[in-house]
Parts: structure tokens; C-alpha cells; sequence
């Protein structure tokens, strides 16, 4: 029962590969798009681990400070790195589903499907992908000219709130280049439902109203 459960769960959740769909040979892109669900899997389960203990330090220090009229030194500079931890994890997730703030009043205006609209979504790629080697490339320097720093208050290396950066680099890396070889599609979501299109809806409505009112003139 427990196996069949947690087979359940991760065919929902897209990380196993649903076999009724390839009865003969599974492709091989599949595969690839796998190990891109589990990254982002380990990276979602990162982000929440990371947001859940730095609510409890936060927390437990409040309680510490105001009632037992004490407190730790660390305090002030874990829920930093974890914040940190969690908004390039963030960053990096966004990109999955395109769920970034973006300005669609000129792509709207070109016909869905259409030479101008692949042309803008290839342009959102490749400066997706020149954003995230920025992070990659810098971040793994920043690591290395830090290395031999120690952090003031828990005494961890200095590289360590850099590692963030390249983690989240990655990631937009490996999605921008899924999206560009066509190995991953837009409407291919993790995170979020289909977004709608409501200039199309509403075309859709307008014709829909103009056969009905044809049909009852005839």
C-alpha cells in the first residue's frame, strides 16, 4: 500500500516516467527531462527546508531574547545565508514555468504560434541562459577568492554564502538550453497551471458571438 502510494505520488509529481505513455522504447530526452524534474525537486525541498528553519531561528531567538533575557550570537547571520539560499533558489524555479514578472502588451500583439512570438521566446532564453552563466561563472569566483574566510558569528568558511549563486545559475542554465533544443515545452509545468491567454479568449468569445448572432439572422 505505502509503495503503491509514493508510486502514485511520484508519477503526479513527475519523477518517474510514466511508462503506459511509451509501451515499446522510452526516448531518450525523457530521460533528460527526468533528472530536470528531480533537480528541481531537490532544489524546491531545499527552499522549504531552508524558509522552515530560518522561521524557527527567528522564532526560538525572539523567545530567547524577550523571555529568557538571553539569546545566540549566531542568530543574526543564518537566517541571512538562508535568505539567501531561498531567493536564488527561487530565481532559478521561476524560470521552470516562466513565472518571472514580464511585459507581454508586444508579444500579444503578434498571431500565437507565429514567427515573432518564437522569435521573442527564443530571445527570453538565450538571455535567461546569459543570466544564469553570469551567476554560475561569478558565483563559483566569488567562492574561490573567499575561500580562506571565516564568517564573524558561526565561524563557516566565507565561500559558503556564494554557493547559492552557481546552484542557481545552473539550474537556469539547464532549463534555458531544455527550452532552446525543444527537449522541454512551455506548457511542460511544475509549478503552476497553464497561464491564460486572454486576448485569445477574448477573440474566441467575439467569434463565438458573431456565428450565433449569423445563425439567428439566417
Amino acid at each position: 500500500m505505502a509503495t503503491s502510494s509514493f508510486s502514485a505520488w511520484a508519477l503526479r509529481n513527475k519523477l518517474v516516467i510514466d511508462r503506459s505513455k511509451y509501451p515499446s522504447k522510452v526516448p531518450f530526452k525523457q530521460y533528460i527531462i527526468l533528472f530536470n524534474h528531480w533537480c528541481h525537486r531537490v532544489l524546491l525541498t531545499i527552499a522549504q527546508l531552508a524558509v522552515i528553519a530560518m522561521l524557527v531561528i527567528v522564532f526560538a531567538n525572539v523567545i530567547l531574547r524577550f523571555v529568557f533575557n538571553t539569546g545566540v550570537k549566531w542568530v543574526e547571520e543564518v537566517p541571512g545565508l538562508l535568505v539567501t539560499l531561498f531567493t536564488f533558489i527561487a530565481c532559478a524555479i521561476g524560470v521552470r514555468d516562466h513565472m518571472h514578472i514580464s511585459v507581454s502588451l508586444l508579444y500579444n500583439r503578434f498571431p500565437k504560434g507565429g514567427r515573432m512570438r518564437r522569435f521573442m521566446d527564443i530571445l527570453v532564453d538565450v538571455s535567461t541562459f546569459v543570466c544564469g552563466f553570469i551567476l554560475f561563472y561569478y558565483g563559483i569566483q566569488f567562492m574561490v577568492k573567499l575561500r580562506p574566510g571565516i564568517l564573524p558569528m558561526t565561524g563557516w568558511p566565507t565561500w559558503v554564502q556564494y554557493v547559492p549563486a552557481p546552484m542557481g545559475g545552473f539550474i537556469m542554465m539547464f532549463d534555458s538550453i531544455l527550452f532552446l533544443t525543444g527537449v522541454l515545452r512551455p506548457d511542460d509545468l511544475l509549478y503552476s497551471e497553464p497561464e491564460v491567454d486572454y486576448e485569445e479568449l477574448l477573440k474566441e468569445q467575439a467569434k463565438v458571438a458573431a456565428s450565433a448572432t449569423e445563425g439567428g439572422k439566417n
